[in-house]
């Protein structure tokens, strides 16, 4: 059974070193990186601003639709790991990120930052349906689509990100959450939709 999640040094730290590369590399952190990096890109420290809003929808609200969930007996852990819960938040996921992409687009957002959430939206739908009938990781996807991103945008020195998603893919597999060709599939499908995104946005 996955050990509960907390913040380091309480109880329900993770004890193993795979949980814990697992929770610092969650698709939270990823995401909030991402959507900033992408805004600031596009349009400097307002662009920053724009990003963090961004940020709110696509990793903040999720995080605290999963803990709720947690402190409701409804998941186990932050992983969600069962079928039927896991796209449950999926779908929150979905309704939260369609949400922002609206507010975002009709506040006037950097057409990069609002480009980037629709792939992202067309992404985590893709992730909901391959969920259906296969538990493909959803942290690697994540994890490789940031780095991929992040790298056509500000060049190849961001492609040693992918030692970490090299790391996060070895820790699921490690923690039992997924099988090595989840991991993989996570991780080819994420940076083939960051590669599209890009091809769309900066075109």
């Amino acid at each position: 059974m996955p050990a509960r999640q907390g913040l380091p040094g309480s109880p329900c730290w993770p004890g193993s070193l795979a949980a814990r590369v697992t929770y610092l590399l969650e698709p939270k952190n990823w995401l909030i990186v991402t959507v900033v990096g992408v805004g600031v890109h596009a349009d400097g420290v307002a662009g920053a601003g724009w990003g963090l809003l961004a940020a709110f929808f696509a990793a903040v609200l999720p995080t605290v639709f999963i803990a709720y969930g947690i402190r409701r007996g409804r998941w186990e852990d932050r992983n969600v790991g069962d079928r039927r819960p896991r796209l449950v938040v999926l779908g929150f996921i979905i309704a939260s990120v369609a949400t922002g992409l609206i507010l975002l687009a009709v506040l006037g957002a950097p057409a990069m930052l609002t480009g980037y959430l629709a792939f992202m939206l067309a992404s985590v739908a893709a992730l909901a349906a391959i969920t259906l009938v296969w538990k493909i990781s959803i942290h690697c996807a994540v994890a490789a689509g940031s780095v991929t991103i992040l790298a056509l945008i500000y060049g190849p020195l961001v492609l040693g990100g992918y030692a970490l998603v090299g790391l996060l893919g070895w820790s699921r597999a490690t923690v039992r959450d997924h099988t090595v060709l989840q991991v993989v599939g996570g991780s080819v499908l994420g940076a083939a939709a960051a590669f599209l995104a890009y091809a769309a946005i900066a075109g």
